[in-house]
């Protein structure tokens, strides 16, 4: 009977996808390829309960999994891949041929380079002048609440990648996508070492969860581009 079940779900999944799954048999189908010896339904069960939800059982921590009886180890490490396996193919996905002409454009590919991080880190899109991405630089790694930015690391990502604009993101991974006064502060200082090296610093992005803001776009910070070599709109028209 309990193979016959496994058999039953996975053909369920096979012919018509994950759309029609609950997040409790989404899990139990996940935890099939590596609890083999026990009734994953009602350990899907408990998970969803002793976390909350489907997403907050796959943001969870190796440690926290390993927490829960009947999550060994193989079970813990196959659920924290799930973000990163999520992350790693939106990100191959959407690297061909990337082109930036619209702060939603931009939001879409920003989403899917934070998505599960853990970490503050700092990403910068390096641009041609026709605002093509020619590569995508971490530049910075830091806590979980808090990442430095580095002049050097910032101009050497620049110089290597030979970019003629550049984009700035970090994440704020336990808070919301809001500029901290930190955050003002070194956007007003990379606007001005870019400016001094004939390079756009065209914005910089916040990511929490789902959302974005820019920076560039807000009438309270938009006043630090303006005086930048290019704009959106240029990059936009290939300016």
């Amino acid at each position: 009977m309990h193979e016959d079940h496994r058999k039953r779900v996975r053909e369920r999944f096979l012919t018509g996808g994950l759309a029609a799954f609950p997040p409790h048999n989404t899990l139990e189908l996940l935890l099939f390829y590596a609890v083999p010896r026990r009734d994953t339904n009602e350990l899907a069960h408990v998970l969803l309960n002793h976390f909350g939800s489907l997403a907050a059982v796959f943001d969870a921590s190796f440690e926290d999994l390993c927490k829960i009886d009947g999550i060994g180890e193989n079970a813990a490490t196959l659920i924290t891949m799930i973000p990163q396996l999520a992350r790693r193919y939106l990100q191959e996905s959407t690297q061909q041929k990337q082109y930036f002409d619209t702060r939603e454009s931009i939001e879409r590919y920003l989403l899917a380079q934070f998505l599960g991080m853990r970490n503050e880190i700092v990403l910068m899109l390096c641009l041609d002048n026709a605002g093509q991405l020619i590569h995508t630089a971490q530049v910075s790694l830091g806590t979980n609440h808090d990442v430095k930015l580095d002049n050097r690391s910032l101009l050497e990502a620049a110089f290597r990648y030979s970019a003629a604009k550049i984009i700035l993101a970090h994440n704020h991974p336990m808070g919301v996508a809001a500029p901290s006064r930190n955050d003002i502060i070194r956007t007003e200082t990379a606007v001005k070492l870019f400016q001094s090296v004939n390079i756009a610093l065209l914005d910089h992005y916040i990511v929490a969860g789902q959302d974005c803001f820019s920076m560039a776009g807000h009438p309270k910070f938009g006043y630090m581009f303006l005086t930048s070599v290019h704009t959106l709109q240029q990059c936009a028209d290939g300016d």
